[in-house]
This record gives C-alpha cells, structure tokens and sequence, in this order.
C-alpha cells in the first residue's frame, strides 16, 4: 500500500473530505471531477477499503475513511514540514543562543554580527554575557546552543574550536606608569588591580602577573560591568588592568594609556565551545560555520 500512496492523492482525499463534494473538491484543486474520481479510486484501490459512500448529494466518509483521514493529514504535515526545512536550509529562519564575554563581543565581534544578521534577516539571536565558568555551564546544560570563551574548558561533553590568540597586556594611565617606572611596584601604594571581577580569567590571570612584576601581595582590585568602564577607570589613573590589546588600540595610539612591561608574553586563545550531544537547528550551523569562517580569514589577515 505505502509503495502506490503519493502526496497529491492525499491531497486529494482531504479536499474532498472537506468540500463532502468531488465536483467541489475539483474545483478548489483546478482539477476536472474525473481526476478526482480517478485518485480516489486509486487510494480506495490501494487500501483495499471503500473511502467515501457516495449520496445523491455528495459524499460521506466511512469508517475506514475517517481511520484513514487521521493518517492522511499526518503524511500531509510531514510533508509540509520536510518542504520547511528544505527550504530552511537556503533561506534559515529561528533563533539561536549564544554566550560570551562583554569584551570579546564588544572588540571582536560587532563587524561579523552586522554582516551576519544582515544577511539572515529571519535568524534571531538571544544572546547573553557573562564570565567563562557561567557560560560553559550554560553549554553543558543545553540553556546555550553556543559559548564563546577565552580558553579551553576541557570538558569531556564539550567540543571547543579555537578561533583567535588574543594579546593580553597590562596598561596604566600616563602619570602611573611613569611611576611605577621610577618609584618601582614596592614603593607605589594604593595601586588597583581593574577588571571584571574574581570571577573572570582575566582577572585571576592578571593578579598572578602583577606578583612576577613585583607588586607586594595583597594588592586591591576592582571589579566593573563593561569594558568601557575599566578603560574610563584606567585611564583616569585609579589604577592597572590586564586587558586585550586590541580594546585599548585607540587610548594607546593617544597616548592616555602605557602598555607597561611584562615579564613574559600572555595570550588567551579564544573559541567557541557546544556540547557534543546538543542537536543544532539550521540557523545555529549556518552561524557556526560562518564564525568559523570569519575568523579564519581574520587570523590569515592579521598575520599577513
């Protein structure tokens, strides 16, 4: 039976059933009567049943009709959403989630999502910020079909695919870093350690770096919301901060910052990290292949 049914007669059957008429059911398909006639013979032949009694005045299912109603309109659904998702994967529309550090969208991120979005108008994006460890838990219980973090979570589950190095260092206002350059780091008190908080990799990376520099223990910090913030902060000599090189490029070429010293280069490789087993819907990979792409060609350009 299933080798000799076609969507068109399905079709068909529920016109009919829903017009209670062939000559009205023809009409709403722009078929004649007798190619509906035919392709209800045809399926009734198929099922071996009789679909409709025929009445002077219409028709009317019979049982087996109204059993056979109930798969028809399954099998016509399923085709109408196969149609969607063929036709998704040239035009993709939904939404997708992703997370990421308030600095890495804000120096990295703004000229692929323009690009991007203005491509795929139907695609949505819900998108959170927050700090490494929140978001690889995010990923791990599926609330994020994606994270973008700044070094490898190196968790079984998850999947990580390295995007860009970023360059790490530390800056200070003008005035404060000729003093710490004069005076040295233990004789300059009431330095701050700036940044995001205890809670970013940052942060923790920054505090191990400023003791290799010789900062006494027990250094002050301060954590703020944006990296707009902590370039306002720095910049008004309220104290140091560990940042990308590429979210200061502008107050370094001023002059309103110094990068100071390091005693040894710092790099976080930035990627974006899924969970193996979470099913990715079309707008999610056409993203995903996208942010690969686009920081490939990236990568190639900055080392030319």
């Amino acid at each position: 039976m299933l080798e000799t049914l076609e969507g068109r007669s399905l079709l068909t059957f529920l016109a009919v059933l829903e017009e209670g008429n062939f000559s009205r059911a023809a009409e709403k398909l722009g078929y004649v009567q007798s190619t509906v006639t035919s392709q209800i013979q045809l399926l009734e032949q198929s099922c071996n049943k009789k679909l409709f009694h025929r009445l002077p005045r219409g028709v009317k299912p019979t049982e087996a009709g109204e059993q056979f109603a109930r798969y028809a309109r399954k099998f016509v659904q399923l085709g109408y959403s196969l149609e969607e998702a063929l036709e998704n994967l040239d035009h993709p529309r939904g939404t997708l989630r992703l997370g990421s550090l308030e600095s890495f969208l804000v120096t990295r991120m703004s000229n692929f999502m323009h690009s991007f979005f203005t491509e795929y108008t139907e695609i949505h994006l819900l998108l959170e910020t927050g700090f490494q460890a929140d978001i690889v838990e995010q990923v791990q219980s599926h609330v994020l079909d994606f994270g973008i973090v700044p070094m490898d979570p190196k968790k079984e589950e998850l999947i990580f695919e390295p995007l860009i190095e970023e360059e790490m260092i530390v800056v200070a206002s003008k005035n404060l870093a000729h003093l710490i350059e004069n005076e040295g780091w233990e004789n300059t008190s009431g330095i701050q350690m700036i940044g995001f908080g205890s809670r970013c990799v940052y942060h923790t990376e920054g505090l191990k770096l400023l003791s290799e520099m010789g900062l006494p223990p027990g250094i002050r910090s301060t954590g703020f919301a944006s990296t707009e913030l902590v370039r306002q902060v720095v910049t008004c000599g309220l104290g140091v901060a560990l940042v990308p090189k590429i979210s200061v490029a502008q107050e370094l070429a001023e002059g309103s910052v110094i990068s100071l010293p390091l005693p040894r280069q710092v790099t976080f490789v930035h990627g974006i990290v899924r969970h193996k087993k979470h099913v990715l819907n079309t707008p999610s990979k056409v993203f995903y292949r996208a942010l690969i792409e686009y920081f490939s060609n990236r990568t190639s350009i900055e080392r030319i």
